[in-house]
């Protein structure tokens, strides 16, 4: 009975301590006296830094990249618009007609070179369904590296004829009348959108779907915010222009700075291939064995996947997102 009463104390006072000290951090009251304290503490009033302001314009084109990411993860784009994107004029029958196409050619070439059925398969279905949708891809780019490459230009144009007294629209028309493409077509687009009877700034907001780069959308935002609220658009515009041209000079120093990673990379990727093309070149008999023999063909196709893994890596450390 007394080991009973003991244990009994024992633990009531453990749990007094616990209650004490454990329960305030637990249920928060801890935190909400500390927050109280904090209102309650009179102090004199800081005066906020020229570091701690960010300027206006830095912190509109973060709030506009972090729209541009949700845009991104909440629409699938369709193939319909990947093919408008690419800045092709195809339907998406003559796309599957053409993707077949090619996925036949690689199935029989790849067929009657003799390495087998299976092999023949897998180019087959690389030949069908990954060459176009790179093509897709590497067309998409060079479309939109083409766009930013000559928006800067078209929107000082714009700020010009704005100046000199020229409506929106007529600034417009003119640089969908002698800018080269795909600013030429992309503001013919908008033109004729707007001609339908959809607001110019709605009508400036949908060049994001053809051409998906934020600056495509920060053109967009900018004109159909100043429609709505008005303001000096001349002077909006500039500003825009002289981010767009910030940006550049930022791309281009990235990529300039990534260079000496980037050919270090392509030098290790090739290495293995022009050192087999040099055995093979100088004694054909040593290394026939990793094609004519089995176990050569299973370690030649592990060295390959091995290969694609190391390059992916490379690839993931020397490209930097912007």
């Amino acid at each position: 009975m007394q080991t009973y009463g003991i244990f009994f104390l024992v633990a009531f006072a453990i749990g007094g301590v616990a209650w004490v000290f454990i329960y305030p951090i637990l249920s928060g009251e801890r935190k909400a006296e500390r927050r109280v304290a904090s209102v309650a503490r009179a102090e004199p009033m800081a005066r906020p830094t020229r570091a701690a302001q960010k300027p206006r314009r830095e912190q509109i084109e973060g709030t506009l990249k972090e729209l541009e990411e949700r845009q991104k993860k909440a629409k699938r784009v369709a193939l319909a618009v990947r093919i408008s994107q690419a800045g092709l004029s195809w339907s998406k029958r003559r796309f599957f007609i053409v993707s077949a196409l090619l996925g036949l050619a690689a199935f029989m070439a790849t067929l009657l070179a003799g390495i087998g059925l299976l092999p023949a398969l897998a180019f087959g279905f690389a030949g069908g369904c990954g060459i176009p949708l790179w093509l897709l891809r590497f067309l998409k780019k060079r479309r939109e590296a083409r766009f930013l490459d000559a928006l800067p230009d078209a929107i000082d144009v714009i700020v010009r004829g704005i100046k000199a007294g020229l409506p929106l629209l007529d600034s417009l028309k003119l640089i969908a009348n002698e800018a080269r493409e795909p600013i030429k077509s992309e503001f013919r687009n908008i033109i004729e959108t707007q001609t339908v009877g959809i607001p110019l700034g709605e009508a400036c907001l949908k060049l994001y779907e053809r051409i998906p780069v934020a600056e495509a959308n920060f053109f967009g935002i900018v004109v159909s915010i100043q429609q709505r609220a008005g303001g000096n658009l001349s002077e909006a515009l500039g500003n825009l222009s002289h981010v767009l041209r910030e940006r550049k000079k930022m791309k281009a120093k990235i990529k300039a700075m990534s260079q000496e990673a980037k050919a270090s990379a392509a030098i290790i990727g090739s290495l293995p291939i022009v050192v087999m093309g040099l055995v093979y070149f100088t004694s054909p008999s040593y290394i026939e064995l990793l094609w004519t023999e089995q176990l050569g063909r299973i370690m030649l196709a592990c060295c390959a996947v091995w290969m694609f893994i190391g390059i992916m890596v490379m690839r993931k450390m020397i490209n930097f997102d912007f």
